[in-house]
């Protein structure tokens, strides 16, 4: 499947800005799974392309003079490999045994995991860990804020795709699979069906990446488009920065258009 990617991000600020800093996460990487056919990122200076400790490609944006609005403009065209269920990895999984303060496991997300996946570390098992969280942790935009814990999100059984992925991370790691945070885009099917954002959550699994998109109970990634990975959520969200002076309020638009649709429309949940 071939998608067609266009989003506008726009920081309006209450008050003028002096200066301000963003992180974007907002290219996709070529992989087995994906390939990018066209990218292009528009910002309003000049920023150079690097690499983050996990390998994602990172742009960061620097504005040392006053200013009252961000605008940035990401699009192209990426083609997704249906047919791949994991993506291999030359690097170590390791890493991302370590937990987070985001995704933290208290003694209740440690039995649960245990309860539910009776100890094995296999995907069938990490499967019906997946269900069971999502019927835990009910969606419900507005129930959690972006500081929100795992261990918050499941004492509170309400949540969003955030927060789904962040207590599937605290439970994998629990039994001692790598796991790691996911953003990127989720393809809906139908017209209008690009979404502005999602998260998902990746372990490691007989020597590979598999995909566990909690909120829609989703265990291939046949309509994910990747952009970022990390230990949580602050590690691999699209957009993050800092400015001195004024109230930052954030805008995004995406458009995803698929250009070959192979499936059906389907309701799914996105944030």
């Amino acid at each position: 499947m071939k998608l067609s990617i266009d989003q506008d991000t726009i920081y309006s600020y209450q008050d003028q800005v002096l200066a301000s800093i963003q992180y974007l996460r907002l290219t996709p990487q070529e992989s087995g799974r994906q390939h990018v056919l066209s990218w292009d990122l528009q910002l309003p200076h000049a920023a150079r392309a690097q690499r983050d400790p996990h390998g994602n490609i990172l742009h960061v944006l620097t504005l040392d003079e006053p200013h009252e609005s961000i605008s940035i403009h990401s699009r192209g065209e990426v083609e997704i490999d249906e047919t791949r269920e994991a993506e291999a990895d030359a690097g170590s999984p390791l890493p991302y045994l370590r937990t987070t303060r985001l995704t933290h496991a208290d003694e209740a997300l440690r039995d649960f995991a245990l309860r539910h996946s009776a100890g094995r570390r296999d995907r069938p098992a990490l499967i019906g860990l997946m269900e069971a969280l999502a019927e835990h942790i009910v969606y419900s935009p507005g129930a959690t804020q972006v500081e929100s814990t795992a261990a918050e999100a499941f004492a509170g059984r309400a949540g969003v795709c955030q927060d789904h992925a962040h207590a599937f991370l605290a439970c994998a790691r629990s039994l001692g699979v790598p796991a790691r945070y996911v953003s990127g885009y989720l393809y809906c099917g139908g017209e209008g069906g690009a979404l502005a954002s999602h998260a998902w959550a990746e372990a490691w699994i007989d020597g590979a990446w598999y995909s566990f998109d909690v909120t829609n109970g989703l265990a291939r990634p046949d309509r994910h488009l990747k952009l970022a990975v990390g230990l949580d959520y602050l590690d691999a969200c699209p957009v993050r920065g800092m400015c001195r002076g004024g109230g930052e309020q954030m805008h995004a638009r995406v458009r995803s258009l698929p250009l070959r649709q192979p499936w059906q429309s389907q309701q799914l949940r996105q944030q």
